[in-house]
């Protein structure tokens, strides 16, 4: 199907329509936020479910309920999607656990008014791309990624759902002042894991003993998520989503770019990221 089929704009970026009506993005303009709130906010591919399963471990002492029996979209929902209608999010109690994948001046006033703590999870772009790619294959509601050197131009363009990385990630890096912001990148989280956990719970002002810290980071393995039917999509149809085509967990590691892009293609890359990112002060760990 065409994008024409499959997308809606909303303040200038694509967003999936199975996921998103004029209902819900109503609901997320007009969302209350509470101070107390926690929000999860990633660029598409960049460890959203890793960080959804983490968050709510944290939050109930390393209880496994947490993860065991919500699916994720449901323990730590979406804002913008048409699910957050139905979930009574105004009822649940502190503090509520949210995730977006929207830029900071998408945000609702609330939002900007009451500053809740803020978790913005980043990762390598040519990761996220060679994860987007193979999710491409396997969703029904995203448009086919064939051929790769177009969909790539698309990519670093911002012709895709969400818009650009660059955009996503400058706006992240450059919230107002006194927002409670903790920034951490997947590649930290594939380097240790443990001290990942640590440092978010800090962050949370929830803290833990190091035998929790242990029992967290060891669920939150790639290769025992990956298990967790909570968390790796395996409920959903395949007529949605086909793990046949491509696994929703797929690898979970750092560097598979390499093993995704020609030489040009990484090249091309390189001299675009180069020229988008040229005034941001952040260090990056895979700069």
């Amino acid at each position: 199907m065409t994008e024409e089929d499959l997308y809606i704009s909303y303040k200038g970026i694509k967003l999936p329509k199975i996921a998103h009506t004029p209902e819900s993005l109503k609901h997320f303009e007009e969302f209350t936020f509470r101070p107390d709130d926690v929000l999860i906010v990633t660029y598409p591919k960049s460890g959203t479910t890793w960080m959804q399963e983490i968050v709510p471990l944290i939050l109930s002492g390393g209880d496994p309920a947490s993860v065991e029996t919500l699916h994720n979209w449901d323990r730590v929902p979406w804002l913008e999607e048409h699910r957050a209608l139905v979930l009574n999010l105004e009822d649940r109690p502190s503090p509520r656990m949210f995730t977006t994948h929207f830029l900071d001046d998408m945000m609702p006033a609330s939002f900007f008014a009451v500053k809740p703590k803020v978790i913005y999870v980043m990762r390598n772009p040519k990761d996220v791309f060679t994860s987007l790619f193979h999710y491409h294959v396997m969703a029904s509601f995203l448009v086919n990624p064939v051929p790769q050197s177009e969909f790539l131009h698309k990519f670093l363009d911002g012709r895709v759902v969400f818009g650009t990385w660059f955009d996503h990630v400058k706006s992240w890096l450059n919230v107002g002042e006194g927002q409670q912001m903790l920034y951490i990148s997947y590649e930290e989280m594939v380097k240790d894991l443990k001290d990942s956990v640590r440092r978010i719970a800090q962050f949370l002002e929830k803290p833990l003993d190091a035998e929790v810290v242990e029992q967290i980071a060891n669920r939150c393995l790639f290769k025992n998520m990956k298990k967790n039917s909570m968390s790796n999509y395996s409920v959903v149809p395949c007529e949605i989503m086909d793990q046949t085509k491509s696994e929703f967990f797929r690898k979970g590691v750092v560097g598979d770019w390499q093993n995704q892009l020609t030489a040009a293609e990484a090249e091309y890359f390189d001299a675009v990221y180069k020229e988008k990112m040229k005034d941001v002060k952040y260090t990056f760990p895979w700069d």
